[in-house]
């Protein structure tokens, strides 16, 4: 749970005390008598809000609040002030003040003043710790609390130790392989050269050789008079990154063995032997062993590239990574699109963690792009990510609709509206029980065996 930082900047001992004892045993509080005293310690002790008089001696409330504003536009601060100013307490809104209460301060008001407060930079807050324990400076990362994240994060460790070592990355589309190679490369000792990425399967047969090791001056009709560097010489003293390296031609693959064995190749229509030294890290989202075994992609290739090997978990194998994530790519859209968007509705999450992601993280984040664009609400809703809950799903399947029910004035059929009834609460009552027909049958206060019997009759 986050614990948030109050400052309270009053020149009066008794209403320092007294907030600090009302607010000290959830808030993380710091005293200051004057402005004089808090506003230089603003950079090194930047709290996540800021309580203060406006009617303090020497630099007032005012000029401090200016001063803060100067400094950082997100920081909320609230200003109290003993009488109501009509004119200080404009004045201080036009500048920036969050909110003001006055004395003497009513706790309730001051407590539903500060949630307030609280929600507005939740979100920042929340992405900002994530930041600090997954990122590093300059350095590609993985957002996530499950354990398979930690077991990444580990294999990235004990890979990065070595500059040459081969790895291979297996994983389904859009679980991040090439992040996995810009993150071993960034924390490895060839951090300082370049990190060269091809996909395999974007050319074809007849270019991807002369894309991975070039080729000379006139090698074929319509090479460059001056030939052409190769992807495997442009990655030297670097990393070499191969994406869905199981497509590469039998050519291809003959000519990269050659590399890895001996760090040497000729270049396309060329009689030139070039010794280059690279790591090179492969990826595909195919079951390379079972292309080996039918003769479809080369045993010792697959062995030269998968000296060390790691397999990403697909986002529906790590449910848990769902939230950081997408709060995360929420503060990136938000920045990206000018908005200022809090947070996801109970709705828009529950959808989101029953949602199946074929396509992993980055379906999810492209989920959350389009519903940060166009979302008109200050948080996201269910409607905004354009996704079918598990019930609708459901409910689809039987030609049934998720809409009230209206009785048409013709009149219905009440036996079958009362079966699509009791279809619609079963079908809530296993997505809530998540798929446990005891727990679900609890929940609809019904028989085990009768919602057993009845579930199995509708589905």
């Amino acid at each position: 749970m986050i614990r948030y930082s109050i400052a309270i900047v009053d020149d009066e001992e008794t209403i320092r005390d007294s907030l600090e004892l009302i607010l000290s045993d959830e808030y993380d509080v710091r005293l200051y008598e004057d402005a004089e005293s808090f506003v230089p310690k603003l950079d090194k002790l930047l709290p996540d809000i800021i309580l203060m008089d406006i009617g303090l001696p020497g630099i007032s409330g005012i000029q401090a609040l200016e001063i803060v504003k100067s400094k950082t536009q997100d920081l909320p601060v609230i200003m109290v002030t003993a009488y109501e100013d009509i004119n200080m307490v404009i004045k201080s809104m036009k500048i920036g003040a969050y909110d003001f209460i006055l004395k003497p301060i009513n706790p309730d008001i001051l407590e539903l003043t500060i949630k307030k407060a609280i929600a507005s930079i939740a979100l920042i807050k929340e992405v900002k710790l994530l930041q600090e324990k997954y990122l590093k400076e300059n350095e590609p990362c993985f957002i996530g609390e499950s354990q398979n994240i930690e077991n990444i994060m580990d294999f990235i460790d004990m890979v990065s130790k070595s500059s040459d070592t081969p790895v291979m990355v297996l994983g389904e589309t859009g679980t991040g392989k090439e992040l996995i190679a810009r993150a071993i490369h960034a924390r490895s000792p060839v951090f300082q050269g370049p990190f060269v990425a091809i996909n395999c399967s974007a050319f074809p047969e007849d270019l991807i050789e002369s894309e991975l090791f070039g080729y000379e001056p006139g090698a074929f009709s319509g090479a460059k008079r001056q030939g052409k560097k190769g992807m495997i010489e442009i990655a030297a003293n670097g990393t070499l990154f191969l994406d869905e390296v199981a497509d590469l031609s039998p050519a291809g693959q003959a000519k990269l063995l050659r590399f890895l064995e001996s760090g040497k190749f000729y270049k396309v229509g060329g009689t030139k032997e070039y010794r280059i030294k690279t790591r090179v890290v492969s990826a595909t989202n195919k079951d390379i062993q079972v292309l080996v075994e039918k003769e479809k992609f080369r045993k010792d290739l697959f062995f030269r590239l998968c000296v060390v090997k790691a397999s990403i978990p697909s986002l529906n194998d790590r449910k848990e990574d769902i939230v950081p994530l997408a709060k995360h790519f929420l503060y990136e859209y938000n920045q990206k699109f000018s908005k200022k968007i809090k947070g996801f509705s109970d709705q828009a999450w529950t959808l989101l963690l029953s949602h199946s992601f074929t396509g992993n993280v980055r379906e999810l984040k492209n989920i959350i792009e389009r519903a940060v664009l166009i979302s008109k609400d200050k948080q996201i809703l269910d409607s905004d990510l354009g996704l079918i809950s598990n019930e609708e799903s459901l409910f689809n399947n039987n030609g049934l609709s998720t809409a009230d029910i209206h009785l048409a004035p013709e009149g219905i059929d009440l036996s079958i509206h009362l079966t699509a009834v009791e279809k619609k609460y079963m079908a809530q009552a296993m997505v809530l029980a998540k798929g446990n027909e005891s727990q679900a049958a609890r929940l609809l206060n019904m028989n085990h065996h009768t919602f057993r019997y009845r579930w199995k009759k509708y589905h």
